[in-house]
């Protein structure tokens, strides 16, 4: 059985081999966000217009042009809206439904480190048997929490932090959830400088390439690329 938090890792070579799963993946990466980006679209654009928001969000723009303070009144007004939460829950339902397909990454990453071939079926790993029941459950329960913590910025990131390897917990070990809690703090305690860094680059990166619009197609999905080889090395997945 391999040790569960072997010779403590370099962040040189981590942030390489995140980079190098990244840039050996790029087609799964546009795939991963032209599919996230269209379904987010359609189901938004739908039932924005739908519960009449759509009309109200385009305003905003003008608003803004006028001042902060008609910009912020027009949000509080769309809140206000009687179908706004409705709509907001639909947003959520939606980010649950599409948060299995992070799962695919992290088999692609496990095959190009076997020497084996992905192939299109191992990018919809998450979606395949209990897989899917199992992961979008735990997203649920994982974004109900971090949305009641966010709005105090350090609970949001502590609650990020003490599930970061929770999914390739989950998907390779068959830990439960409250299982992986106490592994996550404990390589945190371990590996600090390594774990930040690993994720300061990975927002970087990611924001970097929503910024620029186009980039966002290739750097959306570089997060997972960083939690595995994070993960990989932390917990001695892969001799």
């Amino acid at each position: 059985m391999p040790q569960l938090y072997p010779q403590k890792p370099g962040i040189e070579s981590i942030l390489k081999q995140a980079f190098s799963y990244w840039s050996r993946t790029l087609l799964y990466q546009v795939l991963f966000s032209l599919i996230t980006f269209s379904i987010y679209f359609v189901v938004g654009y739908y039932f924005a217009a739908k519960y009449g928001i759509l009309s109200h969000y385009l305003s905003l723009s003008a608003r803004l042009s006028e001042s902060i303070e008609s910009y912020q009144k027009g949000v509080q007004e769309m809140i206000l809206l009687p179908d706004f939460m409705t709509f907001y829950w639909i947003m959520i339902a939606t980010a649950v439904f599409l948060y299995p397909l992070n799962l695919g990454f992290f088999k692609i990453y496990r095959k190009l480190d076997q020497g084996e071939k992905p192939i299109i079926q191992d990018f919809f790993a998450g979606y395949q048997g209990i897989n899917f029941f199992i992961f979008t459950s735990y997203f649920l329960f994982w974004i109900l929490i971090y949305l009641y913590t966010v709005p105090t910025i350090i609970l949001g990131f502590v609650w990020v932090l003490l599930t970061l390897f929770t999914a390739p917990l989950m998907f390779f070990k068959s830990r439960k959830l409250f299982q992986t809690i106490p592994l996550n703090f404990k390589a945190l305690k371990k590996y600090p400088i390594e774990i930040l860094v690993g994720c300061f680059v990975a927002l970087l990166f990611k924001y970097f390439g929503v910024i620029t619009l186009v980039g966002a197609i290739f750097t959306f999905p570089f997060w997972n690329a960083m939690i595995y080889a994070l993960y990989r090395r932390i917990f001695n997945e892969v001799q």
